[in-house]
Parts: structure tokens; sequence; C-alpha cells
């Protein structure tokens, strides 16, 4: 079975990501090399060294993951050529992609990856969207429920829609979303959320109201910005954030980036999908493991491979990859 490349956003920063590889692969330091040319100021350094609270406002996470998460599928496919070449290697745990799919922002890196948008474009359009995001936050706030029983989910936002515009932003994994709108309805929806059901709601550090309403000035923002870009055709499907439909052309492509911004994220129902079509084997392509933990709660008999996991002195290592006898 074909894999599914995932490439996960906001959130999986973390300072030195990327640098490991970027010393031992030509390939990923050239991305860095081409993000900090496209944006005008080196976000290498900011992503290598800090400091934490700069990377982690929005306007530099998400070009800098864009930039780890491409570093790093560079890599990725420079080892694969390398190794079918040298060893005959045929893993389909590691082949030509069934399914690219993002989380949030990372929808960017799978539209990359998937050739539907020069790398150089989609770095200043994150750029960008960052810049809106931030620019639209007034009073927004969101919040992780964490244990709440999926027939809650409803009663959960109808007490904090008492309050003000208050949404579902990230349907993550079983018993596990991220609620988002106006701080008041936040804050009124986590004080509900433990006699729901919940076993933790906690306020996330965050001052926008990613995929709600108040979204709705960025999303026009980046309507505008997107109209001016060349969008290409996949070179395999990707999927839709919010209800997991296949995108198959470019403009189809354009209109989930605008529309994503004001729509929730279902990862369970995207990763369900690309289970129920088929692929048994998810490679996190980026930082961290966020995603890996996800997919084993939606699909546990599902493979999964971060490659934060299998970088090494030499770069990327296939696991199965083995030496050809002479």
């Amino acid at each position: 079975m074909a894999p599914a490349y995932v490439y996960p956003g906001q959130g999986s920063q973390s300072v030195g990501m990327g640098q490991a590889l970027a010393t031992v692969s030509s390939e990923a330091a050239a991305v860095w090399r081409e993000a900090d040319e496209a944006l005008g100021e080196p976000i290498s350094r900011l992503a290598w060294e800090g400091p934490a609270d700069q990377l982690d406002l929005t306007i530099n996470a998400q070009p800098a993951l864009l930039a780890a998460s491409m570093a790093a599928h560079r890599a990725l496919s420079v080892a694969l050529d390398a190794a079918s070449a040298k060893a005959g290697l045929d893993d389909s745990r590691f082949g030509q992609p069934a399914w690219h799919a993002g989380h949030s922002m990372g929808q960017y890196s799978a539209m990359v990856a998937a050739g539907v948008l020069e790398l150089g474009d989609a770095l200043r359009l994150v750029r960008e969207r960052g810049r809106l995001m931030q620019g639209s936050s007034g009073d927004g706030a969101m919040a992780a429920i964490i244990g709440l029983p999926d027939q809650r989910t409803d009663d959960l936002v109808a007490s904090g829609a008492a309050e003000g515009i208050l949404t579902v932003a990230n349907r993550n994994s079983p018993g596990q979303i991220v609620i988002s709108g106006q701080r008041a309805a936040v804050v009124r929806a986590v004080a509900a959320a433990r006699d729901l059901g919940a076993r933790r709601a906690v306020i996330l550090p965050v001052s926008v109201a990613a995929h709600s309403a108040l979204m709705s000035e960025a999303a026009e923002g980046m309507r505008s910005a997107l109209a001016g870009v060349s969008f290409h055709d996949p070179q395999a499907p990707l999927l839709a954030n919010a209800e997991a439909r296949p995108l198959t052309d470019g403009e189809s492509c354009r209109r989930e980036l605008v529309e994503h911004l004001t729509r929730g994220v279902d990862w369970v129902r995207a990763v369900e999908f690309m289970a129920e079509s088929g692929t048994d084997t998810f490679v996190e392509v980026g930082p961290g493991k966020v995603l890996s933990g996800l997919v084993r709660r939606i699909a546990p008999q599902a493979t999964t491979i971060a490659l934060d996991d299998i970088t090494t002195s030499q770069g990327i290592t296939l696991p199965s990859q083995t030496p050809q006898q002479e």
C-alpha cells in the first residue's frame, strides 16, 4: 500500500528544528537557504537559535515550520532515490505517497510537496497568512479540551456560544478537540467542560482564534494574496482540512487555503478517510511527532513513522534499507 505523507502545523515548532539534518544533508541545507532568500531575512537562524518567544510568533512559526518540513521532505526524497538506485529498494512505506495531508498550516507544506506551489511562493504566503491572522486576532482565544465524550461536543459549543462566537477549530483525535472564538465564549466553555465530562480544559497561550469566523478578514486578505500565485494540479491528492474532501486540481487547492482559515480542521476524518482508502502507513514529514501520536489514536492498526526519529549523522536512514549483496 502507498503511504500517506502528513505535515505538521503551528505548535510543532521548536528552537533547533532542522539544524542537525541541515548539517549533514546538502539538500536540506539548500531549502533553508532558499527560505532565507525568499523571506529576505535569516529565518534559519531564528529556527535554529531562537529566541523561542520570537519563533513562536505566528508570522515566524509558520514559514519556519514550512521550511523545516520541506527540508525533511527533500532529504527523504534524495535518500529514497539513492537507496533505490544502490540497493534496489522497494519499500512501499516510503514510496510515492497516495496522499499528502497537512494539519492546518501544514496544508502549505503538503501543497509544496505535492507540486501545487513553489517553495518561495508558499513561504511568502504563510508569512502573509501569519500577519493577517495576527491582525485579525481581536479578542480571540483558543482552548484544548481533553477527554470530552464526542456526544457532548455540541453541548460544550452551545454553552460557550451564549457569550459570543465559538466553534470547534480542531478535531484532533477521539476525545481531543480545540475550540476557538471570542475570549468570553472560550472562557465560558472551559468552565463548563468538566461538568460535561472532560478530563481537562485549558486555555492555550495564543492570541488568535484560528479556524473561526473571527478569521474572516484574514481569509479575504489571503484571497487577494493567493490570486496572484500560480497553482498546479497536485501530483498526488490532498485532503481539504474541514471535511476530508480530496483536492485534485490547482484551483480547488487555492480555494481550500482561503476556506480553511474560517473552518475547522477535522483531522480524525482525514486520517479515517486515508485509512479507509487503503493507507496503512503514515509518514510525518516535519519537526516533532505530534501527528504520529494523533494517527495512532485514530487508526491504531496503522504504522506511523516520524522523520525526526530516523535522522542520523548520515542524514535520513530508512529503517528497512539493507546493503546490497555484492
